[in-house]
């Protein structure tokens, strides 16, 4: 199985990876039998865990590996899911990078949530607001917005 299967019927794209990423994450694919048929998965870069390869999670991982390759962050400092708090209500970032000397503080918030860029802006606002992070990246894979 190959990562333009499972992004067949989504709105994100892999133009902004190179070929070595994206083999480096078809090589660690792996897939389960259920009931609805053949489920790809692979292990996360930072939690360390089988996850389930939905299509943002495709671009989730590869974003991991710019990340932790091309930019030289230490998959230490990386958190997946993390918990951003809005009053009673917990909502989650997709990736955040915590500040090498403050590493309770979030550095830069990452969503790669929605396709559509107005949606996922407004979302990584709401983040940056809560947390107080000075950095936001949002992309759906194709393109990418500081």
């Amino acid at each position: 199985m190959n990562l333009e299967d499972i992004l067949k019927d989504s709105n994100y794209k892999l133009s902004q990876f190179t070929s070595e990423e994206i083999e480096q994450l078809e090589q660690s694919i792996t897939t389960k039998e259920t009931k609805k048929g053949i489920v790809p998965y692979t292990v996360c870069l930072v939690r360390q865990k089988a996850i389930k390869l939905t299509p943002e999670e495709v671009i989730r991982q590869l974003y991991l590996r710019v990340l932790s390759d091309r930019f030289h962050y230490p998959l230490s400092r990386i958190q997946v899911e993390y918990g951003v708090n809005f009053g009673r209500e917990v909502k989650r970032a997709d990736i955040v990078i915590m500040d090498k000397d403050r590493p309770n503080t979030v550095y830069m918030v990452v969503e790669v949530k929605k396709p559509k860029l107005k949606d996922g802006k407004n979302q990584l606002r709401s983040y940056c607001n809560a947390t107080g992070a000075p950095i936001a990246i949002w992309t759906n894979g194709e393109q990418i917005s500081y």
